[in-house]
């Protein structure tokens, strides 16, 4: 008799163990020496950023210590500059009381000696170069010859521009006669050079001649 046993027999299970290729290990390899390669880098920039930090901190220190040591320095400087701009605008203050003061002074004085006899100025207006003189007169020659002596100065620059027009003064009240004068306008050119160089040359104060006319008023 023959027996079959279905219960079969248990069998005992292998365990199979990954095989590694040599290609699996070069790849292995060459992740290995990337990442350590990253991370050594990773390393030297954190670490030259540490120090170029520590070199700023140390710049700006010894700027700041610099600036320090500077400070009197500069507080001189700039009070010598502060000094310089008041010493600058007192100079041109005082070129400007020159140019504009001193040379009516050698105008009138100029002035004071053209004024012809029956003339007498009642207005004299300054404005940069420009020269207006008002005044009046009993005649036409005392007129002329104003003009004339006023344009041989060196300080007139070109020929004076002469304006006349008679003017009627009333009668008296007691039974005067109306008279007739002249009023006459004189425009001219200053040359302020030639006023500078004789304002230098001058003594210190001259004082300006008399004349046949007076009491013009200077502006």
């Amino acid at each position: 008799m023959i027996r079959i046993n279905l219960l079969g027999v248990e069998r005992t299970k292998t365990r199979k163990f990954p095989t590694f290729t040599v290609q699996t290990q070069q790849i292995t390899i060459a992740c290995g020496l990337i990442l350590a390669v990253s991370v050594g880098g990773v390393g030297w920039w954190y670490w030259t950023l540490k120090q170029t930090k520590a070199q700023v901190e140390t710049d700006i220190v010894a700027a700041q210590q610099q600036q320090q040591q500077l400070q009197p320095v500069l507080a001189e400087v700039k009070q010598f500059e502060g000094r310089r701009a008041q010493l600058q605008q007192r100079v041109q203050l005082i070129e400007q009381l020159r140019a504009g003061q001193t040379i009516p002074v050698q105008l009138l004085d100029h002035l004071s000696r053209s004024i012809p006899e029956l003339l007498w100025l009642t207005e004299m207006e300054q404005k940069g170069d420009a020269l207006t003189i008002q005044g009046r007169s009993n005649t036409l020659g005392a007129t002329a010859d104003f003009v004339t002596n006023l344009k041989a100065s060196t300080l007139i620059a070109g020929d004076p521009e002469l304006n006349t027009e008679v003017e009627t003064l009333p009668a008296g009240a007691q039974g005067q006669p109306a008279v007739e004068i002249y009023k006459f306008t004189v425009r001219a050119t200053l040359n302020k050079a030639e006023a500078i160089t004789a304002i230098a040359t001058a003594p210190a104060g001259m004082p300006a001649a008399g004349g046949g006319g007076g009491g013009a008023a200077v502006r």
